[in-house]
């Protein structure tokens, strides 16, 4: 299952961080390195990570590849996250009730 991917490379703190420097926009790998302390190799594991689960997606131009945020990888997201939107609602209400219950 393409969530479990998904999950599992933004588990990781280093990923995600990846992942938010690309939601501002496309970059290559060196850009993406300035401000964290990480290798080069590193960053291709991360991004190969990312790219598997489908969350980032590359673009060659010339020798340099730019990364950006794959926008199926978010849709991909948003549907898992719809599934448990109509849970929530309910739940937050009876939470509400209890809470009440209790300072009275």
């Amino acid at each position: 299952m393409i969530e479990n991917e998904i999950f599992k490379a933004l588990a990781d703190p280093t990923r995600r961080a990846i992942f938010e420097k690309l939601a501002d926009g496309a970059m290559n790998a060196s850009a993406l390195r300035e401000g964290m302390q990480i290798s080069q190799p590193a960053m291709s594991q991360h991004l190969a990570v990312l790219r598997g689960a489908g969350l980032v997606c590359e673009e060659r131009q010339g020798r340099f590849v730019n990364y950006q945020v794959d926008p199926e990888g978010l849709a991909r997201i948003a549907r898992w996250l719809a599934r448990y939107r109509a849970y929530w609602p309910a739940r937050i209400d009876a939470l509400k009730a209890l809470l009440k219950e209790m300072d009275q």
